[in-house]
């Protein structure tokens, strides 16, 4: 179990720039996306956007994620797939509610990738795009500059951010301070514009325009799509750092900036481009263009970090294959690189760039996924209040029919965004979807054939009687605690010998983010020289083989690596031909397996001792 974080200055400026760099840069899109929706332009028409965006920010923001949802914190870590742990707690496995949260964690899931390609396409063209306004000679070259920056970004991943993630928090800040002095600053010339803290003015904007009210509440959703950004990256710095952000500066200073570009556009009388950026005078705009491209950079490498940490999450909770994880740095465990997912990612984002051209065409498509992922947390904060705070019935019914009620109100506006580019993230997660679906079924019935082939535990005395012994230590990685591995098998099948010291090691993915060092091993003689280990890992944790056999050190079982002999089992899978989905998915759950990262690179074994011996497996 994690200590409690210690709140500091320095905490909760490193929360303001990890957590918040997601929805800190919506001010550069969200406004000016959500009058274009409305059709039209008058008073009624800021006022009542700026009411929309108001009680957004109070309702799924502060009240639903900071206040409610960050409650559900799995031993400090937030995310869907924390969330989704949590529930597995209080379900049956096997069940149906255990399957449709089993459901809605693959939708979920899937929906938050599709977020990790577009948000650092809109984020930094919206910024480039300053450059517009201060010449517009410039605008050809937007996109190029665009490519560039994002491109540099991704080829820096494999480096760590260790470093530039120090300097995440001040510009941040810098960001948030002067985003609420210029909306301050506009505000003071039109105060007219604090009339929008009105709900009805939203209220009878949509009534008015019934026409365009879902296309609004579709463009009004950009202004809240960091949300379930910051809970994922809770776990970071803590539930009180990100809190107090949230209300001492990030909070007022994105609703003040809002206020402050609905006041200049009354000043102004007519629908303006890129409305921050009008915010200040000429002689400053290089500078805020500088700044909004570091902070929307900074907003990227958050999603793209978070994209990270959920494909390993995903990983050990049996969604992907595994998947070759490197950590980047020797202090920060959650500080880690995927190169496949980043070598995915980069390609499709720099598509989104090129694709749709400006962040107005982008706004079409963004949105249309997240919210299924923040309707998702949702239904699965419900589950974990009834079940786990002990709230009362009617309590959980009025909190999160609110909730419920507002996000389904966002995926309606939001499907309007489908024939202008919404359906490309859909289609994208439905693919994830498919994915992820495939895998941990292609599992279930790898383990069940693989059940029939093996040989339970009990039997191992009789199987190694007689066998010739060699010298030393043999280390048989057994993905079953309660059987012996294959590789086992086919060594006494094909070698004809057994070490004279033989160690099983099951690795176990448990459903909290870090499991205590001290509770890490179990270990059991079942027979002289022969050793039964589990060594469990959370699914925040990147599971190390030496560093399990260094505790068992600890635990008077003197093993080193260097004398080890290490034996990995590898499942060759066959499809049986079968016609359908179901055929497709076994196909395709065959050539994943065939793919998948080797348990000896995945578990960190020393690869020069590790000896492969496959069995075929026909599902």
């Amino acid at each position: 179990m994690k200590n409690p974080r210690r709140f500091s200055v320095a905490a909760i400026v490193g929360a303001t720039g990890i957590v918040y760099g997601d929805i800190g840069t919506s001010p550069l899109y969200a406004l000016e996306q959500s009058l274009a929706a409305a059709g039209t332009f008058n008073r009624e028409a800021v006022l009542g956007v700026l009411s929309l965006i108001f009680w957004s920010l109070v309702i799924s923001v502060t009240l639903k994620y900071v206040t409610v949802i960050m409650r559900a914190d799995n031993d400090g870590e937030g995310g869907i797939l924390a969330l989704f742990a949590l529930a597995q707690r209080r379900l049956i496995t096997g069940s149906t509610w255990a399957k449709v949260a089993v459901g809605l964690a693959l939708a979920g899931t899937a929906f938050f990738f599709c977020d990790a390609l577009i948000t650092p396409a809109i984020s930094v063209l919206s910024a480039v795009e300053g450059l517009e306004v201060f010449d517009p000679s410039l605008k050809r070259g937007v996109v190029p500059v665009t490519v560039i920056v994002i491109a540099v970004l991704f080829a820096y991943q494999r480096h760590g951010t260790a470093r530039v993630a120090a300097l995440f928090g001040p510009v941040m800040v810098t960001w948030f301070v002067l985003i609420a002095v210029i909306g301050v600053m506009a505000v003071s010339h039109n105060l007219q514009v604090l009339a929008a803290v009105n709900p009805y003015l939203g209220i009878e904007l949509l009534a008015h325009r019934p026409g365009a009210a879902l296309a609004i509440i579709g463009a009004v959703f950009l202004a809240i799509t960091g949300g379930e950004a910051l809970y994922a990256d809770m776990g970071h710095f803590g539930r009180r750092p990100v809190r107090i952000a949230w209300f001492t500066l990030v909070g007022p200073a994105l609703v003040i900036n809002y206020f402050g570009q609905g006041a200049l556009l009354l000043q102004m009388g007519r629908p303006t481009e890129h409305v921050l950026y009008h915010l200040v005078p000429a002689a400053l705009l290089p500078w805020l263009v500088m700044l909004a491209t570091a902070a929307t950079v900074i907003a990227s490498q958050a999603t793209i970090s978070g994209a990270f940490s959920m494909a390993r999450q995903a990983v050990h909770l049996d969604l992907l294959p595994r998947l070759r994880v490197l950590q980047t740095s020797a202090l920060e465990q959650g500080q880690i690189y995927v190169p496949v997912v980043n070598w995915l990612v980069c390609p499709a984002v720099i598509l989104f760039v090129v694709g749709f051209g400006s962040s107005d065409a982008l706004g079409g498509a963004y949105g249309a996924a997240v919210v299924g992922t923040m309707v998702v947390t949702t239904i699965l904060g419900a589950f974990v209040a009834a079940t786990q705070w002990n709230w009362p019935k009617w309590q959980v019914a009025a909190v999160f029919a609110l909730f419920l009620v507002t996000d389904s109100a966002f995926v309606v506006g939001n499907m309007t965004k489908v024939p202008t580019g919404g359906w490309i993230p859909l289609t994208l997660g439905g693919v994830l979807c498919l994915i992820f679906t495939t895998w941990r079924n292609g599992r279930l019935e790898l383990r069940a054939a693989l059940a029939k082939l093996a040989v339970p535990r009990s039997e191992l005395p009789k199987l190694v009687a007689g066998v010739h012994r060699v010298p030393g230590t043999g280390v048989f990685l057994a993905s079953n605690s309660k059987l012996v591995p294959s590789a086992l098998i086919r060594n006494i099948e094909h070698n004809g010998v057994v070490h004279q010291r033989v160690i099983i090691l099951n690795v176990e993915i448990i459903d909290s983010p870090r499991q205590d060092p001290v509770r890490r091993l179990q270990i059991e003689e079942s027979t002289p020289g022969v050793f039964f280990i589990t060594a469990r890992f959370g699914f925040m944790e990147t599971p190390d083989v030496a560093e399990a056999l260094k505790a068992c050190r600890a635990r008077g079982l003197r093993v080193f690596t260097e004398d080890s002999s290490f034996f990995v089992g590898r499942h060759v899978v066959r499809a049986r031909p079968l016609p359908g989905l179901r055929g497709l998915q076994r196909r395709l759950f065959a050539r994943m397996q065939q793919y998948s990262t080797q348990a000896a690179e995945f578990f960190r074994m020393p690869f020069r001792d590790v000896v492969i011996l496959n069995t075929a497996v026909e599902i």
